[in-house]
This record gives C-alpha cells, sequence and structure tokens, in this order.
C-alpha cells in the first residue's frame, strides 16, 4: 500500500512534467500559428506549476533558501556526475540523437551546481548575489553570470543568443 508521501511524490512528478511538456506544445502551436491553443497550453501549464508547487509545499520540500540551495547543489551534482553519464554513454553507444542533449545537460549540470554554490556561499554571509545579470543559452541550457563575451562553452551558441533573464 502506498503512503500520502508516496503519492505525494508521484503527482509532484506528474505535474511538473505536465508543466514542462506543455509550456513545449505551446511553442509548437505557436510555431505553427495557433497563438490561442498556445495560450491554452501555457494556461493549463501554469496550473500544473500550482499543482507540483502545492505537491512539494505538502511534502515540506521547501526549505530556508540556504537549504534550498544545498538541496540544488546535491540535485545538479547527481545529474552531472551519476544520472547523465550513463545515459549519454548510451545514447552514443546506439548513435541516439538523445546525446546531443544528454551531453549538454551533463556538462550545463555541473555549471548550475557551481553558481548554486556561490550563492550558497553568500548566503551564508547573509548577502545575496548582488550586481550580476543572469544570462541562458537557449540551446543547451548553460548559465552565464554577466553578459557573455565568447560563445557558448558547452554547444558553442554565439554570446549573442544569449537571453537576459529577470
Amino acid at each position: 500500500m502506498t503512503s500520502t508521501q508516496d503519492n505525494l511524490k508521484e503527482a509532484f512528478a506528474g505535474e511538473s512534467q505536465a508543466n514542462q511538456k506543455y509550456r513545449a506544445f505551446a511553442k509548437k502551436a505557436e510555431q505553427d500559428g495557433f497563438a490561442n491553443v498556445a495560450r491554452l497550453f501555457r494556461t493549463a501549464a501554469e496550473a500544473e506549476r500550482i499543482h507540483a508547487e502545492g505537491h512539494l509545499k505538502s511534502m515540506e520540500g521547501i526549505g530556508s533558501t540556504a537549504e534550498n540551495l544545498k538541496a540544488a547543489i546535491a540535485g545538479e551534482t547527481y545529474e552531472a556526475e551519476v544520472m547523465y553519464p550513463p545515459m549519454f554513454s548510451q545514447a552514443e553507444t546506439e548513435g541516439h540523437k538523445a546525446r546531443r542533449m544528454f551531453g549538454y545537460a551533463l556538462e550545463a549540470e555541473a555549471v548550475h551546481a557551481r553558481l548554486y554554490q556561490l550563492a550558497l556561499d553568500a548566503v551564508e554571509q547573509g548577502k545575496d548575489l548582488t550586481g550580476v545579470d543572469f544570462y541562458l543559452c537557449p540551446i543547451c541550457g548553460y548559465i552565464e553570470f554577466g553578459k557573455p563575451t565568447d560563445d557558448c562553452p558547452v554547444c558553442k551558441t554565439k554570446a549573442d543568443k544569449f537571453v537576459l533573464i529577470s
């Protein structure tokens, strides 16, 4: 018999996946010229995010900012060191197109962990990150503190293609 905690974990995973899937569906509907269908997908994605966040809160999965940063570091480190390496290797062996994104994620997740560590160091001193803009590579998910001057070190996307996140 499953517990409520098990149910919460399953519901959180399902709602989180639905959020991301509907966001991707919205992009495709927009590209296909269906603006209102895209809006429906984005609205449903936001509803799924609300559900997922509620489930995470019920699991007591949101702590202090320092605790959240430690959890983020652990998650990103796990992905970079444990989860993605065998996935990348298998996709490469099979010649599967997933190897591209697995490879990007493997490298980008390690960078995310380092950036979260910088944030944790600041928070543990009672400070916020200051004077920094966050730029995102729209292809591989690499994050740069400050406006990039060089192409993406992970996927080689041109620096001027990075997106400023506010």
